[in-house]
């Protein structure tokens, strides 16, 4: 018996046999299709990271709120390391997905933004990009990280970025828009993985369904007036698009600290930090062309 299957089959849910599957995709967590006689789940396996401010007891409070609030599958086991989620039949969003249905995505987004905070329960978790990076960078300094020649610079940029923020109510926000979070079961979206949900205001959560789903200036323009609802003004589409660089910049960095703390089974982070510092460079020469630099 694998150490897989037995971590599996000690999850004391299960009616009759267990059948299970791996599923491809997660970058820090395991995770498993598996089917009993009562239905199918999905199973996920994970550990508080510290270094990435992740709790494991907030993320299954958000996860269970998430439900609540009709935005996510039902979990129906949590514990800190196991997640254990009803099934849905859903296809997971790609960029294109997110691209093609801009005005479903606002109205979801704005309805998340809005309703979660009447149902999550404990300590309030702020996440502030500016704040995970300076964090990150002290983390990978202490770290010794192969990356270190390049911190004051990611820094400069991260306060830069920072200063043309615009002042906007605090919300219940998501934090890891990535497409692969949403699903669409053809009659209406699904998100999924909360590690990161807390409070905030409504601009990370933009800025990052725009950058991770490659939006155009135009795009990420109409992203914004339907979310609010109004013609956004050039303050708010510069904050937008400084906060999509500070959204890049703050996943090249995670990667960069993932590469000290984690192992993820087929995952390259080395690959995948390069990947996102050269998205970085394309949306930090877009941003200095339509705005200019600090």
């Amino acid at each position: 018996m694998s150490n897989i299957e037995e971590r599996i089959g000690a999850i004391p849910i299960w009616q009759g046999a267990v059948r299970w599957q791996a599923l491809e995709g997660g970058l820090s967590n395991e995770c498993f299709t598996v089917e009993d006689d009562s239905g199918k789940y999905v199973v996920r396996f994970g550990r508080d990271y510290p270094f990435h401010h992740v709790s494991r007891e907030r993320e299954i409070m958000t996860a269970r709120a998430a439900h609540a609030a009709g935005f996510a599958p039902e979990l129906v086991y949590g514990v800190p390391g196991i997640m254990v989620s009803r099934f849905i039949e859903a296809r997971t969003c790609s960029g294109a997905d997110m691209r093609d249905q801009i005005p479903r995505i606002a109205e979801f987004v704005r309805r998340f933004h809005r309703d979660m905070a009447r149902y999550v329960s404990g300590p309030g978790f702020m996440f502030w990009v500016f704040h995970v990076i300076r964090d990150y960078a002290a983390t990978l300094r202490a770290g010794g990280s192969r990356m270190s020649g390049e911190l004051d610079s990611y820094l400069a940029l991260s306060e830069e970025l920072e200063a043309v923020q615009v002042p906007l109510p605090i919300i219940y926000g998501h934090h890891d828009c990535l497409p692969a979070n949403f699903m669409d079961d053809g009659a209406r979206l699904w998100l999924i993985d909360f590690e990161y949900a807390g409070f905030s205001t409504p601009m990370f959560d933009l800025a990052g369904i725009a950058s991770n789903a490659e939006f155009s200036p135009d795009e990420a323009e109409r992203l914004l007036q339907l979310y609010f609802n109004a013609v956004p003004d050039k303050s708010l589409r510069k904050a937008h698009a400084a906060m999509q660089c500070a959204s890049l910049l703050r996943e090249a960095m995670w990667s960069m600290v993932s590469e000290l703390f984690l192992d993820a089974p087929g995952v390259d982070y080395v690959a995948y930090t390069a990947d996102n510092l050269e998205l970085l460079s394309k949306a930090v020469d877009q941003y200095r062309t339509d705005y200019g630099k600090a």
